[in-house]
């Protein structure tokens, strides 16, 4: 079940004008479907307007955090600031797949922690304040929910490489694999849980709708654990 979605406007710290706005943002098209919604209604067109809003604002921030970096740098960065996974786990900060409006098969699937429908939503959330609340509002967001932190969003963009060299730099015959815990879901709509595991025991584990998403995200967790143990 979905919560109170004005329990999400004080999670994020901003009240709309236009409620219809915000749950339009949370309305997933599965649910459109079963509820007869017409399409334009669900959350789509306000992820795509999302999704420019927040290359712009991302875009604008590191042109200034960064006056040293050329192009290419910053663009690896600003990837790493909007992919999906980084925005899945933004929105995992908020509970943002608590809010959503989603069909029973999406729901029964696990469509709350699904990474491409939570980090659609943000973008549809982006969106809509956007149009709610102006530039100022939807930058203010961005820059206090995604472009927060951005040490540990760059370490969760990298963390398959990051740890492997964790891995590398220290003794000698370590041996870092993957292991496919469980796989559920339909073929279009798999959900992979995946286990990191150093020398035998598990240093964390993630899921994903790929292999590769949920690696990252078991990586990012294994790192995590190893720095913890480093500074205990």
């Amino acid at each position: 079940m979905n919560r109170d979605l004005k329990e999400l406007e004080v999670r994020i710290g901003y009240t709309f004008r236009q409620k219809k706005l915000l749950r339009q943002a949370m309305i997933h098209s599965s649910f459109a479907n079963e509820h007869h919604i017409d399409k334009l209604n669900c959350n789509e067109r306000l992820e795509f307007l999302g999704d420019a809003v927040l290359e712009v604002v991302s875009s604008d921030f590191l042109y200034w955090q960064y006056p040293d970096k050329p192009e290419g740098e910053l663009t690896k960065i600003r990837a790493s600031l909007v992919c999906e996974p980084t925005l899945a786990y933004c929105a995992s900060e908020i509970g943002l797949g608590a809010y959503l409006f989603l069909g029973k098969g999406e729901e029964a699937t696990g469509g709350r922690s699904r990474d491409s429908v939570v980090s659609d939503a943000m973008e549809a959330l982006i969106g809509a304040i956007y149009l709610d609340g102006g530039f100022a509002n939807a930058k203010e967001f961005v820059h206090q929910f995604v472009l927060n932190d951005l040490e540990h969003k760059q370490l969760f963009y990298d963390s398959k490489t990051i740890l492997q060299e964790i891995v590398q730099a220290g003794e000698g015959g370590q041996l870092l694999e993957y292991e496919i815990l469980k796989e559920d879901g339909p073929d279009h709509r798999k959900v992979f849980e995946v286990m990191a595991v150093l020398n035998g025991e598990e240093i964390g584990r993630g899921s994903g709708r790929t292999k590769k998403a949920a690696e990252q995200v078991a990586a990012y967790r294994g790192i995590l654990k190893l720095k913890e143990h480093i500074c205990t």
